[in-house]
């Protein structure tokens, strides 16, 4: 199942009466998942979208939830029906007819994208000039991991706008191609030791031609609500891997961003 469908499927049956989101959070960290209260919140309120085996996990929270209260109205959606038919559901308990609900399951996203957009626009910074408070951070990004460039892009409607940058590869281009745009769907940071190798990037322009990306490490960036507007990232023009030790200092680079973006 698409994630953004089983996100919104498991926002609308955590919403039931008698779901309460502090049980899903127990529930969910007695099944091992791993993500903090505050992200799953987030994604219960249809804020953040979450890997998809943490998706199952709330969703098997929910379930659980929905069982002890005897309620028989639509359920939070697996991302397959393998993991549904394993988690001791029969599939054909998650399709369409199953939520009362589903035009609004469907036009959901949408909203979402509405949403983030605004929070986008509250920041006042799309299309405006570099500023210090920025390009201090990004330089620091770019002699840290001893890449080509690093930039902090904010993700339009329809365009990536780089705010700020540290070395040549960094430039506003269509969303549709941005890697920060893949980014920006989960509440992780994306890696991408070669582009080349990487089924969703083989064909990137930004990969076959100019600037010829490589490497990729981004962390998504939040605006007011908590809505992924945009990324800290770093890159070259080179393949390179990328430690548990670098993502943990890109997360914290990624941190002060956001500080500047709260101020």
């Amino acid at each position: 199942m698409d994630a953004n469908r089983q996100h919104w499927f498991t926002v609308e049956a955590a919403s039931r009466p008698g779901v309460d989101h502090d049980d899903v959070w127990t529930n969910y960290t007695s099944m091992g998942g791993t993500c903090g209260d505050v992200e799953v919140a987030a994604y219960l309120n249809g804020l953040l979208l979450l890997d998809r085996m943490q998706r199952d996990l709330i969703a098997h929270a929910v379930n659980e939830l929905l069982d002890d209260i005897a309620s028989s109205d639509c359920r939070a959606h697996y991302s397959s029906e393998a993991v549904a038919l394993a988690s001791g559901y029969a599939a054909d308990s998650f399709g369409d007819d199953a939520c009362p609900d589903l035009a609004s399951v469907r036009s959901a996203p949408e909203e979402a994208e509405t949403r983030r957009l605004d929070s986008l626009r509250k920041t006042g910074l799309l299309h405006t000039p570099a500023e210090e408070r920025f390009d201090r951070i990004t330089r620091r990004a770019r002699d840290h991991f001893g890449v080509s460039s690093a930039s902090i892009a904010l993700i339009g409607e329809e365009d990536q706008f780089i705010k700020s940058v540290s070395g040549p590869i960094g430039q506003n281009v269509p969303r549709e191609i941005s890697f920060c745009n893949e980014t920006i769907r989960f509440a992780r940071t994306m890696i991408v030791d070669d582009a080349l190798l990487d089924q969703r990037f083989t064909a990137n322009p930004l990969v076959t031609e100019a600037p010829h990306i490589r490497f990729y490490a981004g962390h998504p960036l939040t605006g007011p609500g908590g809505w992924r507007i945009g990324t800290l990232c770093v890159i070259d023009d080179k393949p390179r891997e990328f430690s548990r030790e670098d993502e943990e200092e890109l997360r914290s680079l990624a941190g002060l961003v956001q500080v500047e973006l709260s101020s």
